[in-house]
């Protein structure tokens, strides 16, 4: 009963509400002792052969009355007590969506895809079926079995009575012991459930890179494996709740037994009267449901139990990127500068980073280069706050980007990443997705500027072109350049492109670099690459291998140091050269 404790908060809030519910239940637990009692008397008065036309009518009377109230507190009780259980799961899943648009990367890293969509679905609907059936159950498990019981004490014969709840203890410790085993078993369950979700939902992101190499086959092996044992968990579930029910009707069996048993001995020595006996096997048969509403209760217990704990599992994870107290709101200006003496990733001793160190003032342009691995993208990340710790110091306009609230620093930095994400909508809203009331000349200026709006004119619905999943319907260079004008159209402080222009042509290239020039005067950009055609033209460029600077300058320079960058710089000359040639 630890998970109604649990989650005691939300019946506070909603008190009124299942108050109302659950009055609704009682009465009608109350209403239902009248028609077995009434089937009674009226057993007794043919017996007697004192039955009336006026009485026979009085009777039904009372049952159709008792029929209609039932029905009316019947539809009460089921509007506010599940009407509270959606209100609970749709309280729950906001808590969760905050929660995940909260976190930093590494809780992505450490939960996938996948198992945080299992939690916001099956785990949430384990856990509104305790604010619903539980609750449901719980309550009218008491009010009818304590309700019948009374009747059962007080209108027929209270030896009867006793006798026939000697099993009943039996009851309680069958629920006790096969509970715990269900709630174990259960979230085994859940958790194979978690990975198959995983697996489907990389299968389907794969899907391309699966046919190309001929995988399919084995992909849907390894489904079938997943499948197998998610079923297998939930034969181990069913299992053990497929043992409660022919527990209590074993257990209800006894208590029929002795029942008719010792009821027979009653009436052949007139104790009770033959109206009796039936109107107590009526109650008998209607103590049969809260026997078995204890165990679907503990049933339903256990799943959301085991369910909750996955769910606070997640929402006690925290992110190690905070606001601190009194963070500066306005937004980024002035000049960067990143000092930074060492920094690793989580749960990494190896240094990715150390000895960075450069200045770029308001309106210049950075270029970082140096093959893959050697540090490039995590330099990026640190300015973009995915990692707070490390040690050394980035200032902007001599702040600490620490010290700025986060929508302070991300709202004025326009990021376009290696892996360029689209949305499953249209290209328009695409490209305005961080202002949706963008109008359609804005749209189409930064489309211009990233050399892609005669790509999208082209296009059968142009800019209402649905792009499909993470832009499936396009090529990578479209990707790229829609990322681009997504990037420019909120027209940021900080423009800073993580190798986003490696799918585009040398010439498509050009065009996008001179016209961020002309329309970023006094705005600060950072290009990080592998082609030196996309940095030649910074003010600066560093040259990063194996997480240090190992040469900077201009490229002119550079070029004269006779070192990494002119080795690579005279590398893509020739390649460009042998294409050209080529063609």
């Amino acid at each position: 009963m630890g998970i109604f404790k649990r989650l005691s908060w939300f019946f506070k809030q909603e008190k009124k509400s299942y108050l109302l519910g659950i009055v609704s239940l009682v009465i009608v637990a109350i209403l239902q002792l009248i028609p077995p009692r009434i089937i009674g008397i009226v057993v007794d008065e043919i017996e007697t052969a004192s039955i009336t036309q006026l009485s026979l009518t009085t009777w039904l009377a009372i049952l159709a009355s008792t029929a209609v109230l039932q029905y009316v507190l019947r539809y009460i009780w089921r509007v506010r007590i599940w009407g509270n259980a959606a209100k609970l799961e749709q309280i729950v899943r906001k808590q969760l969506f905050d929660h995940f648009t909260n976190m930093d990367n590494q809780f992505f890293q450490k939960y996938r895809t996948g198992d945080l969509m299992a939690h916001a679905t099956n785990d949430l609907r384990g856990l509104r079926m305790v604010a619903g059936g539980g609750i449901l159950t719980l309550a009218d498990a008491i009010s009818v079995g304590l309700t019948t019981l009374l009747a059962m004490l007080f209108i027929v014969d209270w030896r009867l009575t006793l006798i026939a709840i000697i099993p009943l203890p039996l009851l309680a410790v069958t629920s006790r012991v096969l509970g715990k085993k269900l709630h174990l078993r259960f979230r085994d369950a859940q958790a194979a459930f978690s990975h198959l979700n995983d697996k489907v939902q990389e299968s389907i992101q794969g899907i391309k890179v699966i046919k190309t190499f001929g995988q399919e086959k084995e992909d849907i092996e390894e489904f079938s494996k997943q499948t197998d044992n998610v079923v297998a968990k939930n034969k181990a579930v069913y299992k053990i709740d497929s043992l409660f029910d022919p527990a209590i009707t074993f257990i209800m069996g006894i208590s029929y037994f002795l029942t008719i048993f010792i009821g027979g001995l009653l009436i052949s020595g007139n104790e009770i009267t033959i109206g009796d006996f039936v109107t107590f096997i009526n109650y008998i048969g209607m103590l049969v449901w809260p026997m078995f509403a204890i165990g679907r209760l503990f049933n339903i217990i256990e799943r959301g139990s085991a369910s909750y704990d996955r769910i606070e599992t997640l929402l006690r994870e925290e992110t190690a990127i905070e606001e601190r107290h009194g963070a500066i709101d306005h937004p980024i200006t002035g000049d960067l500068s990143f000092k930074l003496e060492s920094f690793s990733y989580p749960e990494d001793e190896v240094e990715t980073l150390r000895d960075i160190d450069f200045r770029l003032n308001a309106g210049g342009t950075l270029g970082i280069v140096g093959k893959t691995g050697a540090g490039k993208t995590t330099i990026l990340k640190l300015l973009l706050r995915e990692y707070d710790a490390y040690k050394g110091k980035i200032e902007y306009g001599g702040y600490d980007i620490r010290d700025y609230t986060l929508d302070a620093l991300l709202k004025q930095v326009g990021y376009v990443p290696q892996d360029n994400y689209l949305f499953s909508d249209t290209i328009r809203e695409n490209i305005r997705f961080a202002d949706p009331g963008l109008s359609q000349e804005a749209v189409e200026a930064a489309a211009k500027l990233a050399d892609i709006h005669q790509d999208i004119l082209e296009l059968p619905n142009g800019y209402d072109t649905e792009v499909g999943e993470r832009g499936v319907s396009l090529s990578g260079g479209q990707k790229q350049r829609i990322s681009i004008a997504r990037a420019i159209l909120i027209n940021p402080e900080l423009m800073i492109l993580d190798d986003s222009l490696s799918a585009v042509d040398a010439q498509t290239e050009e065009t996008i670099l001179s016209g961020l020039k002309d329309i970023r005067q006094g705005q600060t950009t950072i290009i990080a690459a592998h082609r030196i055609s996309s940095v030649m033209h910074a003010e600066e460029i560093i040259v990063i291998d194996e997480g240090s600077i190992i040469e900077r300058g201009t490229h002119k320079s550079l070029l004269q140091q006779n070192g990494w960058y002119k080795d690579m710089y005279e590398q893509q000359q020739l390649e460009r050269a042998l294409k050209g040639g080529e063609a």
